[in-house]
């Protein structure tokens, strides 16, 4: 059976409508953009890197308000920092391996540095997870060209997803996985609001998988479709990014990012302690420059015994975004004959129909 998203499995999760796509770019002008290495010489590589730009590409000038959770914390999300003391977003969220923090931090450094900014300040957001399993992460092939390559690439519209960008080299609940996406619409403050997903997801174990609650890994034993690591192999990470177009405050955005997790644990994680499991939200309902220090400025926002939906929507969108990151992944080998096999989507729908 060819590769498909789970909706066009005849596959649902949860109870509130999706966007048109389905995806983080339902929230108008957010961009998603991905630069995927695969080379057998003279290393063997399965990497890259993925974006997401709002704001069409001028969040550079038009910083939003945004918020982050850690779940387990063995990973890493450079400029969290000014994350919590400010709660702006000043620019985009790039996601690769963890040997490329790096070089793709190094890139958007010098991107920001060749722009005429007013707002010239750059601690940029790289967020990894560890493709070393299947990509030969020493040879440190992904450079500051390649995210150059992945803004480039940015835009708006559907989503490539499974071994694309950072998600190249990745593996969930040992099955190929990687990039994933899903959206949902939801009411607040008699408004419709859409809050989009996007996560690179590396973690967990087989028999912990569940779709809507069915477990599919326990009914898909390795005896039937090998596993890509030994037993031994401790869990990888997740990486979560979401998206709204409901004006929110910076507080307000980390509820969000904390709502992930529960889309996690729906899909059967566990946030392991060898795990990275980081959460990162922002709105698009508000946007100012941080450098206009000239006057006082206005922002709307949701009353916070309003975001029930909203927070609905994020766990829905999570859990669905990783099962469109496992239907979406090829089967795919990489450095020292390591397999790591596609989850038989057949077989899926088998099992979520019983």
């Amino acid at each position: 059976m060819n590769r498909a998203r789970l909706r066009d499995l005849g596959l649902t999760i949860g109870h509130l409508p999706a966007g048109p796509l389905n995806a983080i770019t339902d929230i108008p002008g957010v961009l998603v953009g991905h630069e995927t290495i695969i080379s057998d010489a003279p290393d063997v590589v399965r990497s890259g890197v993925t974006v997401i730009v709002p704001e069409e590409g001028k969040v550079w000038q038009r910083h939003l308000f945004a918020g982050a959770h850690v779940l387990n914390g063995t990973g890493e999300m450079t400029g969290l920092s000014w994350i919590e003391e400010f709660g702006l977003m000043c620019g985009p969220l790039a996601i690769t391996g963890t040997h490329s923090v790096g070089a793709v931090h190094e890139g958007l450094v010098s991107y920001e540095l060749k722009q005429d900014f007013e707002f010239d300040f750059c601690l940029p957001l790289v967020a990894e997870t560890d493709d070393s399993w299947l990509n030969d992460a020493r040879a440190l092939a992904v450079r500051p060209s390649h995210l150059l390559a992945a803004l480039k690439a940015a835009a708006p519209g559907p989503v490539p997803e499974g071994n694309v960008g950072g998600g190249t080299g990745m593996n969930a609940h040992e099955f190929k996985a990687g990039i994933g996406t899903a959206s949902r619409r939801a009411a607040a403050a008699g408004e419709t609001w859409t809050v989009g997903v996007l996560v690179q997801a590396n973690y967990g174990r087989r028999h912990q998988l569940r779709l809507d609650g069915k477990p599919v890994g326990e009914a898909i034993p390795t005896t039937e479709v090998p596993s890509p690591w030994p037993q031994t192999r401790d869990e990888g990470s997740i990486i979560a990014v979401i998206a709204t177009d409901a004006p929110l405050l910076p507080h307000q955005c980390k509820r969000l990012a904390q709502r992930a997790g529960l889309g996690v644990g729906r899909a059967g994680g566990i946030g392991a302690p060898s795990s990275g499991d980081i959460f990162f939200a922002f709105s698009t309902g508000n946007a100012h420059s941080a450098a206009d220090e000239s006057r006082v400025h206005a922002a709307r926002f949701l009353p916070d015994f309003a975001l029930a939906d909203l927070l609905q929507a994020v766990i829905e969108a999570t859990e669905e975004s990783i099962w469109n990151a496992l239907c979406a992944a090829e089967t795919m080998t990489g450095q020292h004959g390591r397999v790591s096999h596609a989850i038989p989507l057949d077989r899926l729908q088998d099992i979520a129909k019983t």
